[in-house]
Parts: structure tokens; C-alpha cells; sequence
């Protein structure tokens, strides 16, 4: 008897030899829609057709008005590769373990990437260009991949899938060339946000964002051009979103609205116009995310949805009613480690902070060194010049944020301490932890763990066994980031539990509690012989802070020497942070200078050698 898996298993080789027949044939596109799907990079709704007065995007809003616009659209992280693991597993991120920023883990051979299912059911699949998968087996699942990767190559009369990724709003292109003076829009007409504090530099970026940004709907202009002059419009489903919010600072790398919401407009042509959710030129109000787009894009192409899959179809003969909210998350950025959650439904956002004793804006050797504005942002800061708003971004977080979108769009005012709130806080809450244990998130294992801890299988096979008792962990982890001591007697008892994962929250919990945790001290120092390199350097971190940081330095420079590079970037990240505790910026120096290190722990290196 057949698993329900191994069914679809059966159905798709069978819809790949259907598809092959009628590709053959000359008659696969007859009764499917073509998809072409336009992505752009690094910018939130700054467009004119979503009322952005400083935008001139002629070629999006005439899309706009010949499609329906989504007003509720995210992507489910902050960053490139960790919305685009989302986007061609069909699976959140944190399902499988890919959700640190350009890292490489492998996920269970039996979950194919979306095109390979839709090249079974006969589709010709490209991507143009763009890859940029946290994957270790990504393997080649497109027809074609490349800048030369073209629909037109395909069979005749076979339905195609082609994406092209347009880069002209990417952060690398935020600041202008040099010599460049004029902008469209003059840099005295630039609203900024309430969180960036008003600069020359910062008004700067913004004016010549707002340029790449038309630039970059001139390239969507090219494309649809192209589309029309190959006769193929008329058959074609068209998509546009960017893979995630703006590239200014505070904006990509942020779970907030700057940096998940996205734009996201779809053209149906007369034919297919009955698949459409409402007439032309309407909004969508329906919450999406891109978790949901390969289940639609199967939806729409009558392609059979991956039981495994974790989005829901929002178009086409498999439409699902909206789960309510979607779900975000914010976990390693570069060399900086960070865990946050978060789910937005119609009016609010929740945000959980795992790590809230760092700020934000933790120094990105990639954002700094190419962004003056975050420059600017951060001298200003430093100077003192800052609002509550705007040094809210250098500063420790909140454990729990709780934002009312109508009212407060740029989420500036936390109400997760108005005790008005308290009843919406609370289911806000609960639905987050019940999510996250739904969907076994992977972002409570430390990622210097992943590969010991997966043994010879998948993470997602680990955190799928009982061998990862996620309940009690995302407990604990709650308790630890809560700044509370009453829940100190939990963190000692954690750190003398057999499951390493559940030490090192413990200790974890300890250092965000700094003094406070001097209870705790005796055990702390025990595991600064644990087996697991993580627990031994939160745990020195954590003693640090009680002065005792010749134990704590010298068990961080052990792992910082180490040949994992996730634990000695863990190391180097302590080492750069117990700077604040009183640890010596040369003594620091000293112990990070001739090591031998890789991407991405070799960035921290090169910072805190770069400090004066």
C-alpha cells in the first residue's frame, strides 16, 4: 500500500511523462497558463502605485491597474537568501534549518524545489539569474539558470515558468557613484521615516534610491515589452514582488514592516482573468507571504501541492481560506547572530526577541561598509544626536514588541508595555509559540550544533525526533530572554541538563540577566568545560559580566581558534561584546590578531582590529 508520499511520488512521474508527450506534441500550453514572474531586490512599496508620492514607476502601476495589488504582502525574512530558501523549498526556512544568512544545510532529499515539480508536469522552468539558496543540495532544478536563462528557448507550445530577477534596488546601489549630485527627487523634498535622524548623508541614499528604483521599473518595463512582442502576453499570468523590504538602514535585516513588507501585484490576461481575486486595478487585502507562492503557482498550473509544503495557495483551483497571519523570522545576518519571531495579521504586528541584549543594529561589515547612511546613522547616535525613536535601533530591545500598523506604521511606539494591550498581547503570544512549535523551528539550535547534532541525517530529521523536545526548549528560551529573575531557578536547572540545547539556553538566560545571575556562578564556570563549544562560550560571556573575565577571555579564544567557523564567529561575537563588560579593546586585540579564520567569522576579526 502506498504512503500518501510516495503517491505524489508516483503522480509526478506521471505527470512528467504527460508533460514530455504533450511538450513533444506541441499542445502542453494549450489549456495552462504561462507564468512570468518579475522579482526585484531590496525594496518595500516604494512606488507610485502604492501611493508613494517621491516614486516614479510608470511601467509597475500600469501593471498595477491592469492587475490587483496585494496591500498585506511579506516576505518571511528580512534577507536575500533566507526569503529565497523560503520561496523555492515551498517550506519556511526555519522548517528545514536555512534560515541563517549564507549558510549551506542540506534538507531531506525527498522535498524537491518547487520548479522540479512543475518541470514534471511539463512546464519549461528559467531563472534569471539570481540562485542565492542557504541549500547544501540545492542541485540544478531550473531548465536553465543564468543571465542567458530565456522562456523562449523552450518547446514548442510548452508552457513555461520563467523567472527574471532585476537588481538595480539592491542596497550595494543605495549610496550614489561618485560625482553624482542631481537626483530626481531634490534631497531637501525626502520625508524620511521618524527612525532615521535627519542627515545629509542619509537624505543623500534616499534620493538616489528613489533613482535606482525607477531604474529598476524601466527594467520591468523591458521585460513586459519583450513579452508583448513575443505574442505571449495574452497566455501569461504575470507576477511582481521583491524578495523583501527596502534596502536604507533599518529597512532589509529588520522584521518589521520595512523590512518584510513587499510589493506585490498580479496581471491575468482576458483568458485566465477568472482566476483573478478581484476586478483590475483592485487591492487585496488578504495577508500573504512567499512561503504561499509555490503552492498558487501550483494552484494556478494545476500542478498537485507537496504535502509537505508549508504555505497556503491564495489563487487558483486550490485556494485555502488565510491562516489569519503570517509568520516572520529574523535569525543570523553576516557574522551576527540574532533570533526573533514574529506573526502580522491585519492590524498588528508581535515581535519576540530571543536575543534582546543586542541591538539591531549590530555592526554588519557589509551594510556599514557600503551604506554612508548607516555610517551617518550610527555617528549620530554615538554623538548623542539621537531621539528615542532613532537610538532605538543601537539600543538592547524589548523582550516582546506589539505595534498597531494604522496608527503607527513605522512602528515606533511599542505597546507591549500598555497595559491596555495586555489581552491582545497574550493571544498575540500564544498564537506565535503555537506556531513555532507547529512548524519545529530550527532557530533555538545553536548553528555551531547543527552538523553534530544532525548526525548522518537532515536537521529537519532531528527536530522532527524526540530528541528535540521543542516545547520545553522555546519555553526555556521565552524564560531566558525575559529579563525576569524570577526565573532564575529554571535557568540553574538548565544548565545541568543532559540536552545540550536546553544548557545553553540556560546560560543564555543567565547572560541577558548579567548580575543578576551571580546565583548562578558555580555552574556557569562548570561549563566552561561542557562539551559542546556553544554552552562554553555563552557561558564565558556570561561570566564575564561578573568580573571574571580571565576565565571567560581565555576559554573565547580557544573558540575562536576553532575550525568550525559557526563557533569561532559565536566566539569572536562574545569577544567583540564583553568590550561593553570592561574587557580591554587591546587585550581583545591581541587574542583575535593571526588567527586564521573563514566568511563569516573573519569579518568580525577584521572589525575589531580595525577599532582604535
Amino acid at each position: 500500500m502506498y504512503s500518501r508520499r510516495s503517491a505524489f511520488r508516483l503522480l509526478c512521474r506521471c505527470l512528467l511523462l504527460s508533460g514530455l508527450a504533450h511538450g513533444a506534441a506541441g499542445a502542453a500550453g494549450a489549456a495552462r497558463p504561462n507564468i512570468l514572474w518579475i522579482t526585484s531586490e531590496d525594496n518595500s512599496p516604494y512606488l507610485g502605485c502604492y501611493g508613494d508620492p517621491n516614486a516614479e514607476t510608470p511601467n509597475l502601476d500600469r501593471l498595477a491597474a491592469e492587475g490587483v495589488r496585494y496591500r498585506q504582502a511579506f516576505a518571511n525574512a528580512p534577507v536575500c537568501s533566507t526569503a529565497r530558501s523560503t520561496l523555492i523549498t515551498g517550506m519556511y526556512a526555519t522548517s528545514l534549518g536555512v534560515q541563517h544568512h549564507r549558510s549551506r544545510v542540506a534538507i531531506p532529499a525527498a522535498f524537491k524545489l518547487y520548479p522540479t515539480y512543475l518541470r514534471a508536469a511539463g512546464y519549461y522552468c528559467t531563472n534569471n539569474p539570481k540562485t542565492d539558496y542557504n541549500l547544501k543540495n540545492a542541485g540544478q532544478p531550473w531548465d536553465e539558470s543564468g543571465a542567458g536563462a530565456h522562456y523562449r528557448k523552450r518547446a514548442p507550445g510548452q508552457p513555461f515558468f520563467a523567472i527574471f530577477n532585476l537588481t538595480s534596488s539592491h542596497e550595494s546601489l543605495v549610496a550614489p557613484k561618485a560625482g553624482k549630485t542631481a537626483f530626481r527627487v531634490p534631497v531637501g523634498r525626502i520625508v524620511l521615516p521618524p527612525y532615521h535622524p535627519d542627515t545629509p548623508v542619509i537624505r543623500r541614499d534616499w534620493a538616489n534610491y528613489y533613482d535606482q528604483v525607477t531604474k529598476m521599473d524601466r527594467e520591468v518595463g523591458a521585460v513586459l515589452t519583450e513579452l508583448e512582442r513575443e505574442g505571449l502576453a495574452d497566455d501569461t499570468i504575470i507576477f511582481y514582488c521583491s524578495d523583501h523590504g527596502g534596502a536604507l538602514p533599518g529597512g532589509k535585516r529588520s522584521i518589521h514592516e520595512s523590512g518584510t513588507r513587499i510589493p506585490f501585484i498580479v496581471r491575468f490576461p482576458e483568458k485566465w482573468q477568472h482566476l483573478a481575486p478581484a476586478a483590475r486595478g483592485a487591492w487585496v487585502e488578504r495577508p500573504i507571504s512567499l512561503v504561499d507562492m509555490p503552492p498558487t503557482i501550483f494552484s494556478l498550473c494545476g500542478v498537485p501541492i507537496p504535502a509537505h509544503y508549508d504555505g497556503v495557495p491564495f489563487l487558483g483551483v486550490s485556494q485555502q481560506p488565510p491562516p489569519g497571519f503570517v509568520y516572520l523570522f529574523r535569525d543570523r545576518m553576516g557574522e551576527r547572530h540574532d533570533a526573533s519571531r514574529a506573526i502580522r495579521d491585519p492590524e498588528f504586528r508581535y515581535v519576540r526577541n530571543y536575543a534582546p541584549h543586542r541591538p539591531w543594529g549590530q555592526h554588519c561589515q557589509y551594510a556599514h561598509e557600503l551604506q554612508p547612511s548607516m555610517r551617518s546613522w550610527f555617528a549620530e547616535f554615538e554623538a548623542g544626536r539621537c531621539n528615542d525613536a532613532q537610538a532605538a535601533y543601537w539600543r538592547p530591545r524589548q523582550p516582546e514588541e506589539l505595534y498597531e500598523l494604522a496608527r503607527d506604521p513605522f512602528e515606533t511606539r511599542n505597546l507591549a508595555v500598555v497595559p491596555a494591550q495586555a489581552a491582545r498581547l497574550g493571544e498575540m503570544r500564544a498564537k506565535l509559540h503555537a506556531q513555532i512549535i507547529r512548524r519545529r523551528d530550527t532557530g533555538f539550535i545553536p548553528e555551531g550544533m547543527f552538523d553534530r547534532l544532525a548526525g548522518q541525517k537532515t536537521l529537519y530529521d532531528y527536530a522532527h525526533s524526540d530528541s528535540y523536545p521543542i516545547e520545553a526548549i522555546v519555553t526555556l528560551a521565552e524564560q531566558a530572554s525575559s529579563y525576569d529573575e524570577k526565573f532564575l531557578p529554571d535557568l540553574r536547572t538548565a544548565l545541568e541538563n543532559g540536552n545540550p540545547v536546553i544548557r545553553y539556553w540556560g546560560a543564555t538566560g543567565c547572560l541577558i540577566l548579567r548580575g543578576k545571575s551571580a546565583p548562578a556562578r558555580a555552574a556557569l564556570r562548570t561549563l566552561l568545560d561542557d562539551d559542546w563549544p556553544d554552552v562554553r562560550i555563552v557561558a564565558a560571556e556570561a561570566l564575564g559580566w561578573h568580573g571574571e573575565l580571565d576565565a571567560a577571555l581565555a576559554t573565547l579564544a580557544t573558540a575562536a581558534a576553532s575550525s568550525e567557523p559557526y563557533v569561532a564567529m559565536e566566539a569572536l561575537n562574545a569577544l567583540d561584546n564583553l568590550r561593553l563588560a570592561g574587557a580591554p579593546l587591546a587585550r581583545v586585540q591581541a587574542l583575535v590578531r593571526g588567527l586564521k579564520l573563514d566568511d563569516p567569522a573573519v569579518r568580525i576579526q577584521e572589525h575589531l582590529l580595525s577599532l582604535e
